[in-house]
């Protein structure tokens, strides 16, 4: 009851602690969903298909808040929040399978290989080396699922220089 209270009242009470933006008519779910389809397409559609099998609610919260409210605020645009979100994950160091997906959005958000690299570096101050070492290794398989089947994408990675000057 008192979350149909919320939605039905959120733009007169304070649209600023709900996230809102887009239309007046568009709800968090819907806006969440574009968001996710923006950063993730297919991969989000799975995730939220599964999470609906053993929770709904939890897929639905997963969709309304994170992305519905927070990820479309104006403030950052999509490519900063996913750099932030890929400091988080890295930190963390124990949600490996999210950090997967957020460096592939990071990527579709506009984030360059070099870049979702050097966050990940950037940790390795703050959360250690195990942390940052379990970052690179994640980076890498996302690297390597997006390269297969590109042509010519084998020889690119191989002739990438590290930011030490060196051939990776």
């Amino acid at each position: 009851m008192s979350h149909e209270i919320i939605e039905k009242e959120r733009d007169r009470i304070a649209p600023q602690f709900f996230g809102a933006t887009g239309t007046k008519h568009e709800s968090r779910y819907q806006r969440g969903l574009k968001v996710l389809n923006r950063l993730d397409g297919e991969a989000a559609r799975r995730l939220i298909e599964t999470l609906q099998e053993v929770s709904p609610d939890f897929a639905r919260y997963l969709v309304e808040f994170p992305f519905g409210d927070i990820f479309s605020r104006p403030a950052l645009d999509l490519k900063s929040r996913e750099i932030a979100v890929l400091a988080a994950l890295t930190t963390l160091g124990s949600a490996t399978p999210q950090l997967k997906l957020d460096i592939a959005a990071a990527l579709n958000a506009g984030c360059t290989r070099e870049e979702v690299l050097e966050v990940i570096m950037q940790m390795a101050v703050y959360a250690g080396f195990p942390a940052a070492l379990n970052g690179m290794l994640a980076a890498k398989e996302v690297f390597q699922e997006r390269d297969r089947g590109r042509p010519g994408a084998e020889a690119q990675a191989q002739g990438t220089k590290s930011s030490l000057g060196e051939t990776a």
